[in-house]
Parts: C-alpha cells; structure tokens; sequence
C-alpha cells in the first residue's frame, strides 16, 4: 500500500456536493482506502480565467493503485460527476488532482508527481498540512516549510 494525497476543488453548481461524492466514489474504488478528508475551504480562484471562487480541500489515501492508474480512476471519477473539460484553468464542476504519491518523483507525458504547482498553491497547501501536518513533499520539503515560504 501506498500513501497518497488529491487535491479536491469545485466551483460550479453545488460545489460541496460535488466534492462529497468524489470521496464517496473514491471510498469505493477497489485498491483505494481514503485515510482523511480535510476541511473545506473556500478559495479565491488562481489563473487567467474570470470565474468564481473554489471550495477546496485534500483527501489522504491508501492505495494499491500505481500512480498512473489512480490517476485514471480520478479522472474516470471527474467524468462521472460530470466534469467537461473546455477551458484550461477554467470553471469545473469538480477538479482531483494527485498532489503526493509516496515518495516518488514522477515526470512522464500526462502525469507530474508532486504535482508541478504545488509550491504555489496556498488552497493545496493548508489542507494538506491540515491532514499530515508532519508531510515532506518529495523534492521540494516539508509542506510546513512550504507554506511558511508563502507567507
């Protein structure tokens, strides 16, 4: 088993039902066990696209799943909820991201471990840090100290 961490986020329609029903569908996947569900949040949103603001939150995970198959079945969770990709950075009913896998450092076409953004995203950091305040986020440092850098 392995551990990983999703970031979760919502700013379409009724966001904190979107954002229960991806734990929900998570907590039923074969090889997934979700650990911990941080709290909600609420976020302004980052990037170039005007649009409203996130709730936001993390899940902790214990998988079975390799990287890239967990990652299928967040997307495949994405689509069952009805998420529609149209515009990159845009409005989305629902958005998992994984975050942390392990200690691994992933970087191959289509899927990037620690996630690339990850340093610079307060709503990402906070509830991780929430849920593994002690993380250290492979190649980059404990998840404390990166949010101390944003400060």
């Amino acid at each position: 088993m392995s551990e990983a961490f999703l970031g979760i986020g919502s700013n379409l329609g009724d966001r904190e039902g979107y954002l229960r029903r991806a734990v929900d569908l998570l907590a039923v996947e074969d090889g997934i066990e979700v650990v911990g569900v941080s709290t909600l949040r609420e976020t302004e949103p980052v990037g170039p696209v005007r649009q409203g603001p996130f709730l936001n939150g993390a899940v902790q995970l214990e998988t079975e799943l390799a990287p890239r198959e967990l990652l299928e079945r967040l997307l495949a969770i994405e689509e069952r909820i009805g998420r529609v990709r149209v515009e990159r950075f845009g409005p989305r009913t629902i958005d998992l991201d994984l975050l942390v896998y392990g200690d691994e450092v992933i970087d191959e076409p289509g899927l990037t471990v620690p996630h690339p953004r990850l340093r610079e995203r307060r709503f990402a950091l906070e509830p991780l840090a929430e849920l593994a305040p002690g993380l250290v986020v492979p190649g980059a440092g404990p998840v404390s100290a990166l949010l101390a850098e944003l400060e």
